[in-house]
């Protein structure tokens, strides 16, 4: 058995993976098992309370990730874990008006996030083992990961005011032409049976909890192609890629629910994460350029922290006394 739990895989023990997915799972449980077994509205206090409990804990994890793994581990770690939870604000805006989209009242929307962050789990690992494995076997990968954050960011602060229509993604296009669609909520049902419109016998309908869980998941992939990019151009350990990740996600559900009412106060947040996917892409031709083996993690989570908390800082300056600006939905 001792073996088995010390056999290496993807460069780690097996018995690290297996820890964290039992901490992921454990938490999961408590949050759908014990703490929200009945749907209940979400409050900002609550919120802010579950968050840093989740931020704390995924800052003692980075810890142990130190202690375990040595310093370099432990900075790209935190460096990943405040990237994606910078990253995924703009994530935080899209999901606001998802809901906003199909009318998803605050007592349901807890669970369409919950029942998300298991796609997410499986979407994020899919993802992060393939970019594994292309790296391992082609390491010029980098240097294409390198360029599309680069033009990626490039792109954010050209199009950063651009906005979307849901109403017009593919995706709900698709679903709603394809399957039984109901449009309106049947308490917090994913899925319901109701009289076929044309021969009156029942079959299953998609509510509209459920079209928000799958553009929520749809949003979920396209955020990554961001931000795991981003953190391979960091390290390309696939334990700390992943664990990074999946902490900061946790986290920034439980945030959801005091931020969606004050996102409009980082709308300048962009600008600061398009000049980090820069910065993360043009690192990798910098070290090459001045023949270093690459940039020292500590200044990469230096120059990080730096301006995402210029960002922040300039956002709350820029819009202080401002409230929630209508905007239109993005898909």
């Amino acid at each position: 058995m001792l073996e088995v739990l010390l056999f290496s895989w993807l460069g780690k023990p097996l018995w690290m993976w297996l820890a964290f997915l039992v901490i992921v799972v454990s938490l999961l449980a408590l949050d759908l098992g014990v703490l929200n077994r009945k749907d209940h509205e979400i409050g900002v206090r609550e919120s802010l309370f579950t968050s840093a409990f989740y931020i704390g804990l995924g800052l003692l994890f980075g810890a142990w990730v130190w202690w375990q793994l040595g310093p370099e581990s432990g900075i790209n770690y935190l460096t990943g874990f405040a990237l994606e939870k910078a990253l995924a604000m703009d994530n935080v805006f899209v999901i606001a008006m998802i809901f906003s989209f199909f009318a998803v009242p605050r007592v349901y929307q807890h669970r369409v996030l919950f029942w998300g962050i298991f796609g997410v789990i499986v979407l994020r690992a899919l993802m992060i083992g393939f970019g594994a494995a292309a790296i391992a076997q082609f390491s010029w990968i980098l240097y294409v990961f390198a360029l599309f954050l680069i033009a990626t960011g490039v792109k954010m602060l050209v199009f950063a005011d651009q906005t979307h229509d849901i109403a017009q993604n593919p995706v709900l296009r698709f679903m709603r032409r394809r399957f039984n669609v109901t449009d309106q909520m049947h308490g917090h049902d994913f899925f319901v049976k109701l009289p076929h419109p044309k021969s009156g016998g029942l079959v299953w309908f998609m509510t509209p909890l459920f079209l928000a869980l799958a553009l929520i998941e749809i949003a979920d992939v396209v955020f990554a192609v961001d931000s795991v990019p981003a953190i391979f151009a960091i390290t390309t350990d696939p334990f700390i890629v992943y664990t990074s990740n999946i902490f900061a996600i946790l986290g920034l559900r439980a945030l959801y629910f005091a931020l969606a009412a004050m996102v409009h106060r980082f709308d300048y947040l962009k600008y600061a994460l398009a000049v980090v996917l820069i910065f993360i892409g043009a690192k990798i031709f910098i070290a090459d350029a001045f023949d270093l083996a690459k940039i020292p993690p500590a200044i990469s989570l230096g120059v990080t922290f730096g301006i995402l908390a210029a960002g922040v800082g300039w956002s709350l300056w820029k819009t202080k006394g401002e409230g929630p600006e209508a905007k239109q939905v993005t898909g």
